[in-house]
């Protein structure tokens, strides 16, 4: 496998390319202090590969796989290695009318698979293993909709990068040597105001996302200066045309008994200053005060960011624990 340049990747990258599957459950915790509880979250998460394997066994056609994600200030507790060069805490934005906000997580788990008995079982066991050792501070359920299609009604995730463009645009190369075939994720659960978003026309929402509801067609973009819709802010591009893509593997989650429905944005990419200018150009507006009117409707709940290293690094962190005491 090599990346844009051609330079080769390792093989032994996590699952981050593995394609859409019909559950995921999104797991964030927090390391609690102390040596011990690091020591069992450096175990837990050197382990998930076993894991995956012991539980992924019933149905192996199911799919099953867990992508670990590792945050700024969980990595000095899990490893006296240098920290990946493009690893920082999410950082707030601040727009006219709405906020990205910045939550706590140091550790990320997105479990997928074709069944959800499995990721239930791949949690149970995963958190059993991090027991007395980490908070959850998220924890959210998302399942496959239609033809991949958002709470909203439109399909999500049709610009993601495709065949050579994927691993370009997604996986660490030659920049970062010692971390080559990672990656790094934002992930935040967005909650959506069902009634005020069905009191559109269809034609109004369309213009908002960029694209027709029934047949995914791209619209044409509004003319330089003015409200832009959601696809074209969500696109980055270089004054030379050079296109930046990530990888979206958002699902939907929600409880229509309790008024819950909302989107769970996953976005992977090689480098995070990609979905920082994708949300800086959503959240404050490109021009500025020309927000992404789909911020309207959809609320960030939650924001973090997290280095996703390949197998070798992840699973080498057991013979590079720091010295804590």
């Amino acid at each position: 496998m090599t990346d844009a340049s051609g330079d080769r990747v390792p093989i032994e990258a996590q699952s981050v390319l593995a394609p859409l599957t019909r559950s995921a459950i999104f797991l964030v915790v927090t390391i609690r202090e102390g040596t011990a509880a690091a020591d069992i979250a450096r175990d837990a998460v050197t382990g998930v590969s076993d894991l995956v394997k012991s539980v992924g066994f019933r149905d192996l056609d199911a799919r099953l796989s867990c992508v670990v994600g590792i945050g700024a200030a969980a990595w000095p507790l899990l490893t006296s290695q240098p920290m990946p060069a493009q690893l920082r805490p999410f950082t707030p934005i601040g727009g006219p009318v709405h906020t990205a906000v910045s939550t706590p997580g140091d550790l990320f788990f997105h479990i997928r698979a074709d069944r959800f008995d499995l990721c239930f079982e791949f949690e149970r066991l995963l958190l059993s293993a991090l027991d007395g050792a980490v908070d959850v501070a998220d924890e959210v359920t998302g399942f496959r909709y239609f033809d991949a299609r958002d709470l909203l009604g439109f399909v999500d995730g049709t610009a993601n990068p495709v065949g050579s463009e994927l691993v370009g645009d997604v996986i660490v190369g030659d920049e970062d040597a010692p971390y080559r075939g990672g990656s790094y994720v934002t992930v935040q659960r967005y909650v959506h105001d069902m009634a005020a978003w069905r009191a559109l026309s269809s034609e109004q929402q369309e213009a908002i996302m960029g694209r027709t509801k029934a047949d995914n067609v791209e619209l044409d973009d509004a003319p330089a200066g003015t409200q832009s819709a959601h696809k074209t802010l969500a696109t980055i591009t270089d004054p030379d045309g050079t296109e930046h893509g990530i990888l979206r593997d958002n699902m939907p989650f929600g409880q229509p008994g309790a008024g819950e429905f909302g989107t769970y944005f996953t976005g992977y990419a090689r480098s995070p200053q990609t979905i920082d200018r994708m949300l800086l150009r959503m959240f404050v507006g490109f021009p500025a005060g020309a927000y992404d009117r789909l911020l309207d409707f959809s609320t960030p709940l939650t924001g973090s960011t997290y280095f996703v290293p390949s197998l070798p690094v992840l699973e080498g962190l057991a013979v590079e624990a720091p010295d804590l005491t």
